[in-house]
């Protein structure tokens, strides 16, 4: 099973592991459009204005064009780490055991503007791109992710669970992969909360003593957990919420 999380916008800073080597991370036949969108980043940097503008940022954000400045050079930390926010609050991996972070390493991966995807323990620098940004040098996102990422996800042959946001899902559709949509006991849609308890999820079945393969499997390691998942299509899940 792999449950792959959206990233965050915002970033923990600093790091303690080396620069960015893109050949340690899985995927390799990503490689060559990970190393095309980093040196765009790292070109973009060094005009602050236009960098601002295109990453949709304010005057006060400009730290974010610096960490994309330094993207080669940078500490580098493990995703789960990396990527910060309500999703990852609720994931809280800072407090798993040892044996529970080896299995959330193996069950959870990250979709990313910048690397495609990631698995947990692969080390990355900070770094400010969203999944609908459209650089100057080089188009949208979409257009340069969807050829090459969609086959390696489609290629993984395991249940995937996609935790994805309407951006990052844009850039690879994955056939078969099971979502979720988190609404209300009276069928209301969540929005506020909605990355809450959809990081909760992805810690119990990071956790969960055996690993689903299976839909129905999903729902009751989830269940297990106290989390209520209803059935509603092949591939569909709700997540019930109170209120």
């Amino acid at each position: 099973m792999l449950v792959l999380l959206p990233p965050s916008e915002t970033k923990a800073p600093g790091g303690d592991g080396p620069p960015l080597d893109l050949d340690s991370l899985p995927f390799p036949g990503l490689t060559p459009v990970r190393r095309k969108l980093a040196d765009a980043l790292v070109d973009l940097a060094a005009d602050v204005p236009t960098a601002l503008r295109t990453l949709g940022l304010s005057p006060r954000q400009e730290e974010e064009v610096a960490r994309n400045a330094a993207i080669w050079s940078a500490r580098t930390l493990p995703a789960l780490e990396r990527y910060t926010g309500v999703l990852y609050d609720a994931l809280d991996i800072g407090g798993f055991t040892r044996t529970q972070r080896a299995k959330a390493e193996r069950r959870l991966a990250v979709a990313s503007a910048l690397f495609g995807v990631l698995r947990g323990s692969d080390r990355i620098p900070a770094y400010r791109l969203s999944g609908g940004t459209s650089l100057p040098a080089l188009g949208t996102l979409r257009a340069l992710w969807r050829p090459v990422l969609e086959p390696v996800l489609a290629g993984l042959g395991e249940l995937i669970v996609d935790l994805r946001s309407g951006a990052y899902a844009s850039l690879a559709r994955i056939p078969g992969a099971v979502t979720v949509k988190v609404v209300t006991e009276d069928g209301r849609t969540v929005s506020h909360h909605n990355k809450a308890y959809k990081g909760r999820l992805a810690a119990a079945l990071a956790v969960a003593s055996r690993e689903p393969s299976t839909i129905d499997g999903l729902v009751g390691a989830a269940e297990r957990a106290g989390i209520r998942l209803w059935r509603t299509g092949d591939t569909e899940l709700e997540l019930i919420t109170p209120g």
